[in-house]
């Protein structure tokens, strides 16, 4: 008990560098930006109008109904974990010059590349609010849920983030195969597709092996269908997330000692 006191301790003591390094991240991506913010808006909303030129006219007009919502659920929740776990993943060695003047936990820069990501994320829903009103979607009480899913979503990404990130200081080539991985994990996700258009088999591997399905199909439970989702995809969600986390604090934690060999 002494030494997770400790560890809060520690991290409450480090929560103004945090704040600062978020505030950073958010500021360079926008940098010299004329619109700044608005792109976490405008950015969803031109992509989601492209793809959805593109792959209506390959389904029939009634498989998907209000594909623009369908569409911008799925893909605003991937997009949050591949841009959060890619910048989680060159977190140490982006911060090598100052690990090596000075302590400071490493998991924090981590935690704020996820967390800036999150940030990020929250102002991407503005396309879908905007998305929403303008093709009269029909909005439940059960859209209010959708920050559990989030919850869920944010401690994957966090054990995620912190695995890619040691493994990334030891094997540069970690950034490269997790590019490939991620453009075939887009396509095994559900997310300009209804996930019956697949085989059987194909069906039931997407269903229990792909982690995003569970987070994809939540969000669209609440906001796209207007319901709450079954106990097996709700609570998996949680168990998935949990374990990530706890798999991705355990690896960063029994190397982080050896990344100053390694920067």
């Amino acid at each position: 008990m002494n030494i997770w006191q400790e560890r809060i301790h520690v991290f409450m003591q480090y929560t103004n560098l945090l704040k600062q390094l978020v505030k950073r991240d958010l500021k360079l991506k926008y940098r010299r930006s004329v619109l700044g913010y608005v792109w976490s808006i405008l950015n969803p909303l031109l992509v989601m109008l492209i793809m959805t030129l593109v792959f209506s006219s390959i389904f029939e007009r009634d498989a998907i109904q209000n594909f623009p919502v369908y569409l911008i659920t799925g893909r605003t929740m991937f997009e949050f974990m591949t841009t959060s776990t890619n910048a989680s993943m060159r977190a140490i060695i982006g911060n090598a010059a100052l690990l090596k003047k000075c302590y400071v936990p490493k998991y924090i820069f981590v935690l704020a590349k996820v967390v800036s990501s999150m940030v990020d994320f929250i102002f991407s829903l503005g396309a879908l609010v905007i998305v929403m009103v303008f093709t009269r979607a029909n909005v439940t009480p059960y859209i209010l849920c959708s920050p559990l899913v989030m919850m869920q979503l944010f401690l994957f990404c966090c054990g995620l983030g912190f695995f890619l990130a040691s493994l990334n200081v030891f094997f540069r080539d970690v950034q490269y195969i997790y590019k490939a991985i991620t453009t075939a994990w887009m396509y095994l996700t559900p997310i300009f597709y209804p996930i019956n258009r697949l085989e059987k088999s194909l069906r039931i591997f997407v269903k229990t092996c792909n982690p995003m399905y569970y987070y994809v199909a939540q969000f669209r439970d609440m906001v796209y269908t207007g319901q709450f989702p079954g106990p097996r995809i709700f609570w998996g969600g949680w168990i998935i997330g949990i374990v990530m986390f706890v798999i991705g604090i355990w690896v960063f934690k029994k190397s982080q000692d050896k990344f100053i060999l390694y920067i």
